[in-house]
């Protein structure tokens, strides 16, 4: 099938891919059964086999993980010694946030201005709808034996995939992996993630007193927990903006794509007049660099406040740990540094979080040479290469349980969908040329495979000895 046929199949399946998209984000799949009915995920994974096995996909399965969530498989037998290919995806979605925050309903798929509206329209069900509508345009014409893996836990990040990829190595292992679960630079822009920055979280608490006290009577010389906790977290940064722990580089450059950054300031809603921060380039700073973020902090609320000097306070932070840096490393050392610059001998506790090492992909091979081409004939424009400043934990496992697999990372999450937050959308172009790409890489790896290796009939690491 030539590409300018793939291109039509695609063209005419996208009404189908638009259905299916307005099904999917109808299900509430949140993996979070205090908030939302474990029943909105089991009818999600539910849609999903019943889809996925219309398409022809064999053994299709629901499997429970150790948090509870499922995740998905099954397989499309290719040609015999044909490489295997893994399509990723997660089936769970971030909760809205408040549905009095969005335009249109939050679970009801809405076309506004171009773009399709609704929770989970870009992250990650507007990737399925990429691996259904490309396996649909190939009609069986694949030339690579096809599995799936969706997750069903990915947002709350425990780990449910991670031990089951461990486990069961069998139904995921494959010569080349897509993860679909990124995005492009901009609209229209092909582009390929290479690197994800770790993470490594700690929270951080202070006690300088039995209990709070007057603020007229004590005030000037008790010592205030929040304010030593407040002076801590200052030293975070310097007055550019830049991360200061001690003992971390923070000099990195990144080598790839620029980050424009009148593009950045629109993408991360920057108000007029606000400086960006950090010394280094837009793209050193969010993809090359460590980022230390103070996601909360325990003290009395304003409304309800008393006048007194508070006697405990605690903080959340989340460091964000570059490509190249040890995550267990800066881990302890945000924890020395906050220990250094604690005042007045106050009483400093850590709990540390779980934390996840960075993650560098695949920018050599026959499947990162494919997928390149087959993005850039989708788009008819060179490739990027970006980074992304989040972490997907999963893929660092994928390539210790599968060192000699290409791992990469695309999909539809441009910055103009807003995951995680209000108002996500999906543009239904980006949907099209991404389906276009994968049907025409699932077509051509095969060829691309054998000609690296010499010979037609290499057994690849996903077909049968």
């Amino acid at each position: 099938m030539d590409d300018a046929t793939l291109r039509r199949r695609v063209r005419e399946l996208m009404p189908r891919a638009e259905s299916d998209l307005a099904e999917m984000v109808a299900f509430r799949s949140v993996h979070d059964p205090q908030q939302f009915p474990p029943e909105e995920c089991d009818r999600m994974v539910d849609w999903l086999l019943r889809t996925f096995g219309e398409l022809g996909v064999e053994d299709v399965a629901a499997h429970v993980t150790s948090d509870g969530s499922k995740a998905v498989t099954g397989h499309i037998p290719g040609p015999e010694g044909s490489p295997t290919v893994l399509l990723y995806f997660h089936h769970d979605v971030q909760p809205p946030l408040g549905d009095d925050e969005w335009d249109s309903p939050v679970w009801e798929l809405t076309e506004r201005d171009g773009r399709w509206y609704g929770r989970g329209a870009a992250d990650c069900k507007g990737n399925i709808a990429v691996h259904l509508t490309a396996l649909r345009a190939l009609a069986g014409q694949a030339g690579v034996t096809v599995k799936i893996i969706g997750e069903g836990s990915e947002e709350q990040g425990t780990g449910g995939l991670e031990h089951f990829a461990v486990d069961h190595p069998e139904l995921l292992r494959a010569d080349a992996i897509l993860i679909a679960d990124s995005g492009n630079f901009a609209v229209g822009r092909p582009s390929l993630t290479t690197t994800l920055r770790g993470i490594a979280n700690i929270d951080v608490s202070v006690e300088t007193m039995g209990s709070a006290m007057h603020s007229g009577m004590f005030g000037g010389a008790a010592p205030d927990a929040l304010a030593a906790l407040i002076s801590m977290l200052a030293t975070l940064r310097d007055e550019h903006g830049n991360t200061t722990i001690a003992g971390l580089d923070a000099d990195a450059q990144w080598p790839g794509v620029a980050y424009p950054p009148e593009q950045f300031r629109s993408d991360a809603t920057v108000l007029d007049g606000v400086d960006l921060v950090g010394s280094g380039s837009v793209s050193d700073m969010v993809w090359a660099r460590p980022a230390a973020t103070v996601l909360g902090i325990d003290c009395p609320p304003v409304v309800g406040s008393s006048a007194a000097v508070q006697p405990r306070a605690r903080a959340r932070i989340n460091l964000r740990v570059p490509p190249g840096m040890d995550a267990a490393h800066a881990q302890d050392a945000l924890i020395d540094h906050l220990t250094a610059v604690t005042p007045w001998h106050a009483r400093v506790t850590f709990e540390r979080e779980a934390i996840g090492s960075p993650f560098v992909g695949s920018t050599s091979g026959p499947a990162y040479e494919t997928l390149t081409d087959a993005l850039s004939t989708a788009y008819g424009s060179e490739v990027l290469i970006q980074g992304q400043g989040g972490s997907i934990p999963l893929c660092n496992v994928l390539q210790e349980t599968f060192p000699d697999a290409e791992i990469m990372l695309f999909g539809v999450e441009e910055p103009q969908c807003l995951i995680h937050a209000p108002n996500e959308s999906v543009d239904p172009s980006e949907i099209e040329r991404i389906a276009l790409a994968e049907a025409i890489f699932l077509r051509d790896f095969a060829d691309r495979a054998a000609r690296v290796a010499g010979t037609a009939g290499t057994p690849a690491a996903g077909a049968p000895d």
